[in-house]
């Protein structure tokens, strides 16, 4: 299974998940499913800004979870 890292990155860059989604203007239920990897799906546009905001790359957002 494909998860997200964002609280791990959030941590190492000691930020919060409350600084990310004023980041991400994102309404709060949506953000609340991708901060905790309840989401089905994820846009090329959402990566992409998590990408920008977060100063990492797709690589450094997913984990392949056996």
């Amino acid at each position: 299974m494909i998860k997200l890292r964002i609280l791990e990155i959030l941590e190492q860059k000691g930020k919060s998940k409350y600084w990310l989604h004023k980041q991400m203007g994102m309404d709060a239920s949506s953000f609340k499913k991708l901060a905790n990897n309840e989401t089905t799906r994820i846009s090329f546009e959402t990566i992409d800004a998590l990408c920008q905001i977060l100063e990492c790359t797709p690589n450094d957002l997913f984990v392949f979870d056996l």
